[in-house]
């Protein structure tokens, strides 16, 4: 009998919560798995009268009300195109497969235009809030047709974390089998083809940023502050009740105040010092280089867990490489913490309107409509990044939607004209005691060339057309206008028009 409202392919853990969020929240969810033993386990770990498992996909597909609506939660990339080609032969015309995997927008772009030929729908939609997020309410953000959105909309909008409409904080006390009640989903239509992927990878290499950051204070606090990892856990539980409140902030103060209960000691100190990565910052990185949009912090981001995996080479080179004697901070301490506490804010600030720049720009290249006040909404709750920073970016574009940079923002120029005295400070001094701060010093680059309005690429300019003849333009002349110097003339060089 075609009786379920939604069906899921890939019982590994997101999809697993996945299906559980979408079963508590009323809808018949059919589930299938490549081996069927999954899927047994499955069904027997979690009995619920919205949840049916089906071991052959032929029925799985019968099992769907029409139009059906099929999630595909496996490996993104050949797995993905496996499931998609498997499906083709089943389903419908305007059926709809919604891929919630971490999948490349040009990816998604290729499978929703190939789909699209054969009349069936295909919406690319991030799922950004981890394994807890999937279970109770992660922030979704789909892209595809408005025909195939309106489709999914009841279940994206129904599963979806919520928060409170006036705060934009958000709404707590979600349980498994409890959904949230009331409150303003974090899921909205972003945008055809690859728009929602796209957005999510940039919300990704927001969050490698965000997370270096932090790291970055936590390691002056320890290292120029002389402060044990418990006390720095308190200062973040602090941070958390201000401008800085974030679900990063918050779960750096547990792990921070943490114990190791094998020995004892703070738990990070016992953590290798070599970070991963699954490759969503560097594809931020990547895009951006691609599409000419400074994005320095992001970038450094990724290069410090690049940097971190070497771990050999690092004990190497500290056996060789000198560095300047580390010098205690014997200043006022709450006004050092409080300018660590600026340096952090006016760095995010930085990291997330080169995020939005990226954006931006990839409209254009794209053709997309992107409602950037909405996309930070839908970031308010659910995802890894979520923070009270979000809803001052909402309201920056509610004032201006057409706003060219989040610095030119009145609430966020304030704030950096306030802050940046104790950002330089700290910036400073940690490049006097050596203390490696690569997203705090290229956010503060990145303001500092952003603010001036002559730089030195008129040299750089210069240096080009000299050894490769490739022009420049002239300040006196209209932009567009380019012109080139006889350099090799062995009288005086002559310009000429190119």
């Amino acid at each position: 009998m075609n009786s379920s409202d939604i069906g899921l392919i890939g019982l590994a853990v997101m999809g697993q919560n996945l299906a559980l969020n979408i079963a508590d929240h009323g809808f018949k969810t059919s589930v299938f798995n490549r081996t069927f033993q999954k899927t047994r386990d499955f069904l027997s770990d979690h009995s619920h009268t919205q949840l049916v498992g089906f071991e052959k996909l032929e029925e799985f597909i019968e099992s769907l009300s029409q139009p059906r609506k099929i999630i595909v939660m496996v490996q993104a990339g050949f797995g993905t195109d496996a499931v998609i080609d498997s499906l083709i032969p089943l389903v419908e015309e305007g059926d709809v497969i919604i891929d919630g995997g971490n999948a490349k927008w040009t990816d998604t772009i290729r499978r929703e235009k190939n789909l699209a030929e054969k009349q069936i729908h295909f919406i690319g939609s991030g799922v950004s809030g981890g394994e807890e997020g999937a279970r109770l309410g992660p922030s979704l953000m789909p892209g595809g047709s408005k025909e195939a959105w309106n489709l999914i909309k009841d279940i994206w909008t129904s599963i979806s974390a919520k928060v409170d409409s006036s705060s934009g904080k958000p709404l707590s006390g979600g349980k498994p089998g409890l959904p949230v009640q009331g409150g303003v989903p974090c899921s909205a239509y972003i945008g055809p083809n690859g728009a929602g992927h796209y957005v999510k990878m940039v919300h990704n290499g927001i969050e490698y940023g965000d997370m270096q950051m932090i790291c970055e204070a936590y390691h002056i606090l320890s290292s120029i502050g002389e402060m044990d990892s418990y006390e720095i856990g308190q200062v973040f539980n602090k941070w958390n009740e201000d401008i800085l409140d974030s679900f990063l902030i918050e779960i750096t103060a547990d792990i921070l105040k943490q114990s190791d209960p094998s020995t004892g000691k703070p738990f990070v100190e016992i953590v290798l010092d070599t970070a991963g990565q699954k490759g969503t910052g560097k594809w931020t990185s990547v895009n951006a280089l691609d599409m000419g949009v400074a994005a320095p912090t992001v970038a450094e981001a990724v290069f410090s867990r690049c940097l971190s995996a070497i771990k050999e080479e690092r004990l190497s080179a500290a056996e060789i490489l000198t560095g300047p004697k580390l010098s205690k901070f014997d200043g006022d301490k709450l006004v050092f913490i409080d300018s660590v506490r600026d340096a952090l804010y006016c760095s995010k600030i930085c990291s997330y309107a080169q995020g939005f720049q990226l954006m931006r720009e990839a409209q254009v290249e794209y053709d997309w409509n992107l409602n950037f006040g909405e996309i930070a909404e839908i970031w308010r709750g659910g995802c890894i990044i979520r923070a009270a920073f979000l809803q001052k970016i909402t309201e920056a574009f509610n004032r201006d939607s057409n706003l060219s940079n989040l610095l030119t923002d009145d609430y966020f120029n304030e704030c950096i004209t306030n802050y940046q005295t104790n950002w330089r400070k700290i910036i400073s001094l940690a490049t006097i005691n050596g203390i490696p701060i690569p997203t705090f010093s290229s956010a503060l680059s990145y303001y500092d060339g952003y603010r001036t309005a002559c730089l030195p690429q008129n040299l750089l300019q210069a240096q080009r057309d000299y050894f490769g003849a490739h022009t420049y333009e002239r300040v006196d002349q209209p932009r567009g206008q380019f012109f080139h110097l006889d350099w090799l003339n062995d009288e005086r060089p002559q310009q000429r028009i190119k």
